[in-house]
């Protein structure tokens, strides 16, 4: 089993620190000499800090000095037993407290899938303490008129939908991920052309089972995928369990009503980047990204759509995602 207290990143240290009244662990890279030169790299649901091992050595290549937290309730950071301690505020507010930890008084914020949600969000509650934003995966347009929790439900009716399985009540979710974290990730660490097994559950009513029984198994690991990348990830979350993150699910509609004052303009330079086949984007052209993006971002600089790429962008396109980060981190 991997050590979770020895990096498998050449180059990368483990620290822990206090941040926003929990204790996360944080892994470190690069000189502290860079001038304040600092990429804080938040990651989804199910990943971990390890999700971005493509970026961190190039991020240092770059001259930056890179922190990558273990999220609230994830691998070797603390996990709140408060649903509410995981609402979109407090996953800001450990942004902003993981550079006071640091002694840092800015940092380039990078996020992918819910690190996305929560990048663009520590840049709007925290104007002053980000420069620029490259958000994977997960596009902002503005808060919309009602919670995404309601719009679901009102779409799937009794049908199954991930979302709100993970808000189902007695906790069914991380209960059964927990029992079978490998069956979970590897299911979902795929590319849209991967080859699978029929799915065992195919009634669509959510009364039918879980999520794991929906998604058929692998015949075999993706390109970018080794069996030691997939066997460090499910140990983390083996030894952490789902429920912190499941819980950021559980905030869906309390986010939607602690947002309602915020100011929702991002005034930061910005990137946005996305597989082409990524599900999030419900097949959205680039043309109409920018357009949704752009009504609320003035200072986008850039969206990037890598083709037949699904939802792991910066796994899957690793070098893609390094060179459109890099080309946009050289005009700021």
């Amino acid at each position: 089993m991997p050590d979770p207290d020895n990096c498998p990143l050449p180059g990368v240290e483990f620290k822990t620190i206090h941040a926003n009244g929990i204790r996360m662990r944080i892994a470190m890279a690069g000189s502290e000499n860079r001038d304040g030169r600092l990429c804080l790299l938040a990651h989804g649901w199910p990943e971990s800090w390890y999700n971005w091992r493509h970026q961190i050595p190039f991020l240092v290549e770059q001259g930056y000095r890179v922190a990558v937290p273990d999220m609230r309730g994830y691998g070797e950071t603390e996990a709140p037993a408060e649903v509410q301690a995981y609402d979109i505020r407090s996953l800001s507010d450990d942004m902003a407290g993981i550079l006071d930890a640091l002694g840092e008084e800015q940092a380039i914020m990078i996020g992918h899938d819910w690190g996305a949600i929560v990048a663009w969000h520590a840049v709007l509650f925290h104007p002053g303490r980000f420069s620029a934003l490259i958000a994977m995966s997960v596009p902002y347009a503005g808060r919309p008129a009602e919670s995404l929790y309601e719009s679901y439900r009102k779409r799937h009716g009794e049908n199954f939908f991930y979302m709100l399985y993970h808000n189902a009540p007695g906790g069914i979710a991380e209960k059964e991920y927990d029992a079978d974290p490998h069956g979970i990730i590897s299911r979902l660490y795929l590319s849209p052309d991967s080859p699978r097994e029929a799915p065992v559950i195919a009634d669509r009513h959510h009364s039918a089972g879980g999520w794991i029984g929906r998604l058929g198994a692998p015949k075999g690991l993706p390109s970018w995928l080794s069996a030691d990348d997939l066997a460090y990830v499910v140990d983390q979350f083996s030894r952490s369990g789902f429920r912190g993150g499941v819980n950021y699910y559980r905030n869906l509609h309390r986010n939607w009503e602690i947002t309602a004052d915020l100011d929702p303009v991002v005034r930061v330079p910005t990137l946005f980047i996305a597989g082409e086949k990524d599900m999030v984007i419900h097949g959205a052209s680039k043309e109409q990204l920018a357009a949704a993006i752009g009504r609320v971002v003035p200072d986008l600089r850039g969206v990037e759509l890598f083709p037949g790429i699904g939802h792991w962008v910066q796994q899957e396109a690793s070098q893609q995602t390094n060179a459109a980060m890099a080309s946009f981190l050289r005009g700021l």
